[in-house]
């Protein structure tokens, strides 16, 4: 029994057979119910997950988080569903309805096909396609699209700021992420996602610590995480993008949000973490569910933990922080890491890891001494109650003018 999922499967598949059906039905049958059962556990995640993410919140900004509804607030999740459920679903007046109940669905969507290539143990493999970091790319995208069509289609002019932004933001962060990508496929030698985690006999965070910290940061920017939650800066455009959104179609773009988090740290675990590897998990795959999960909790955690600890940036200080440091950085992450790979291919796997390993460090430590002389070159700011000059009110006009 150290394979369970392909046994149940295998016996599906026969009795199906014996039912007298072709084998080509018979396959299409166990992909959809495949494909049922991967958006089921995801969706089951999220429910687990929001309530993980207060009781996180609670700790670390020393307060109790759920502790009513059920044991150790437990039901609290459910609690959430069923008064989402019971709201009414409202459409404004002057909205365009087609785009503006499609995008809560193309939000969720866009999250659940990103599982569709993820390996969660040795032979558990939804669609090993040999293009699949290409894939990811391409339907992660899918969520800039639906953003923008709520505050287009909300004919509401803070939705629309909201949506804007959304075109600043994650456009901007797509360019290094994308570039963070690009440098498990050069260690791996692949673009496959299962290529990639077989690869990985050292986890690729070792080889590419930068290349781990920039996709994270990305991915967060990606999500619009805290602390670049500009898409939904209540305290400036209400709530952005879905400001005129109530009911489940608000409801959709939550859960969103959350199993985008999450998947974020399944990627993380995936790309730079080894996926499902880990002793025993070549010849008992429920092992490589159980390593796979944790290590994508893991990354999840990492990313509640920064959003519950910092405060929101400015929209130019953010998108400051893509162009003139994460792109120019991971440029020359990419073209090292590319020399290195040629150079060191005959090279046995502990002396390349040693070798990307100081030059990551290396990398990083040049970067820091640069953005402190940048820092430090820079014009001492002239400032009126602790506010810039441009910013300070200007005094009273006397009397006499």
């Amino acid at each position: 029994m150290s394979d369970p999922v392909n046994l149940i499967s295998e016996w599906f598949r026969e009795l199906l057979l014996g039912w007298g059906l072709s084998s080509t039905l018979v396959q299409l049958i166990s992909f959809a119910i495949g494909a049922v059962v991967v958006c089921l556990v995801a969706m089951t995640v999220v429910i687990l997950l929001i309530w993980v993410e207060r009781k996180i919140a609670g700790r670390i900004q020393d307060r109790l988080g759920p502790n009513r509804a059920g044991p150790f607030g437990l039901l609290q999740p459910f609690a959430d569903v069923i008064k989402i459920m019971t709201k009414e679903m409202i459409t404004p007046d002057g909205a365009d309805s087609v785009p503006f109940n499609l995008a809560p669905v193309i939000s969720v969507a866009a999250v659940l096909l990103i599982w569709a290539v993820i390996p969660f143990a040795a032979t558990v493999v939804g669609a090993d396609i040999h293009v699949g970091v290409l894939y990811i790319i391409a339907v992660g995208s899918f969520g800039i699209v639906a953003i923008l069509m709520a505050g287009w289609s909300s004919n509401n002019k803070f939705a629309l700021l909201g949506a804007a932004r959304a075109v600043a933001q994650m456009v901007s962060y797509e360019v290094p992420m994308v570039l963070a990508l690009l440098i498990p496929v050069l260690l791996a030698g692949s673009m496959g996602i299962n290529g990639i985690v077989e690869a990985q006999n050292v986890w690729f965070i070792l080889l590419a610590p930068i290349a781990t910290l920039v996709f994270l940061i990305t991915s967060m920017a990606e999500v619009g995480r805290a602390p670049f939650d500009l898409l939904e800066a209540e305290s400036e455009i209400v709530a952005g993008f879905h400001t005129e959104y109530s009911g489940m179609k608000f409801g959709m773009f939550y859960v969103g949000e959350f199993l985008h988090v999450f998947t974020i740290g399944a990627l993380i675990a995936t790309f730079f973490l080894g996926g499902w590897r880990g002793p025993g998990a070549a010849t008992y795959p429920i092992l490589g569910f159980v390593y796979f999960y944790l290590k994508a909790f893991l990354g999840y955690f990492v990313i509640t933990w920064v959003r519950l600890s910092l405060p929101r940036i400015r929209i130019d200080h953010m998108l400051a922080f893509s162009w003139k440091i994460l792109t120019p950085l991971i440029l020359v992450i990419l073209m090292v890491t590319a020399i290195l790979v040629k150079v060191l291919e005959n090279a046995n796997v502990w002396l390349f890891t040693l070798v990307m390993l100081t030059a990551n460090v290396f990398i990083g430590w040049a970067a820091v001494q640069i953005m402190k002389q940048v820092e430090q070159s820079k014009p001492p700011q002239q400032t009126f109650e602790g506010r810039p000059v441009a910013m300070a009110p200007k005094p009273p006009a006397s009397a006499n003018s």
